[in-house]
This record gives structure tokens, sequence and C-alpha cells, in this order.
């Protein structure tokens, strides 16, 4: 298939720092779905999916398995902030998925999981946006020149409807230019 002008390359040691990134993310709230449901493993093994990719595993149908299998739980589980945590731990196993087409949607592999965190954490503190912040700015000075790089190559977040829509966008600049 042949690659169009807008696209570009994209190496799966970039794709690698992005998992991490969106991983490092998922991990902060994973307990408010864990003491939601803590029977449903489904969350935790999206995340060690996301690990072994970044540790040097191969990019796998696990990653795109356990990513579904997450966003099924955050479906299940009770409470707001479980089911934001539970969509974070899918979105950082579907990172290795990213594709290098520069289109706005794509940047939901890079951020998302990061926006669904701070939701997560807002949510759990009762609307509180010095939570939603803290975790924004946690979020910005873990972009590595790396990630921002590969950021840099897509549009910007597209305007959303939701809150973790509206969190993307609000991440997405600081981000850009945390170099």
């Amino acid at each position: 298939m042949p690659i169009a002008k807008s696209d570009f390359g994209l190496s799966m040691d970039e794709l690698r720092v992005v998992a991490r990134y969106a991983v490092e993310s998922a991990q902060e709230v994973l307990p408010l779905f864990e003491e939601a449901n803590s029977e449903d493993l489904r969350p935790r093994l999206a995340i060690g999916a996301a690990w072994d990719f970044v540790h040097g595993g191969a990019r796998t149908r696990l990653q795109r398995v356990t990513a579904l299998d997450a966003h099924r739980a955050a479906k299940d589980v009770a409470g707001t902030a479980g089911e934001h945590a539970a969509r974070a731990a899918g979105d950082a196993a579907a990172a290795a998925y990213l594709h290098p087409l520069a289109t706005a949607t794509q940047v939901g592999h890079i951020l998302r999981s990061a926006a669904s965190v701070a939701r997560a954490a807002e949510v759990s503190a009762g609307d509180d946006p010095a939570e939603r912040e803290a975790l924004i700015e946690r979020a910005r000075r873990r972009a590595t020149p790396t990630l921002i790089d590969v950021l840099s190559r897509y549009p910007l977040a597209p305007a959303g409807k939701g809150r973790v829509a509206y969190l993307m966008k609000a991440l997405d600049t600081p981000v850009r230019t945390a170099r």
C-alpha cells in the first residue's frame, strides 16, 4: 500500500515510548478500578500487555485483545472513577497500535490514557480541579523528547464533546511545548 504524502515514519522504538507514556499514566489510577471491582483482572492484564511491549516484547494480538477487554471492563464497573481507570488501561495497551497517519484521531493513542487518568482522579476527588491539574502536570513532565517529537507529527487533538476529550485537548499543548 503506498504511503500518502501526509504520512511519516514511526519506529518500533518510538511506539514503545508512546506505550510507556500511556501505561505509566494508567498505572496511577488502576487502584481506583480495583477498589470497585477487585475480581476483574482485565485492566491489570491490559497494563501488563502494554508493559510487555514497552520492555521489548512483540506487538501482538495480546495488546489489541487486552485493550478491548479493559474497555469492556469499564462498562461493567460501578463508578465513574473506576470506569475511566479501566479505559486508561485499555488505551495503554492500544498505544502499541498508534498508526503513522497524520490524523487528529491518532492523537488519542498518545494522550487519551493520560486524559482518562486525569478524569478518574478528578472524579475520585469529588471533581476537584486541583487533582486534575496535578495529574495533567505530571503527564506533561513525563513527556520525553521522543514522545514530544512523535506527538508533533500529528495534528492537534480533536475537540470532542466529552470530558475526556476536553482533558485530552487541555493536555495536548502543554505536552507539545514541554521541551
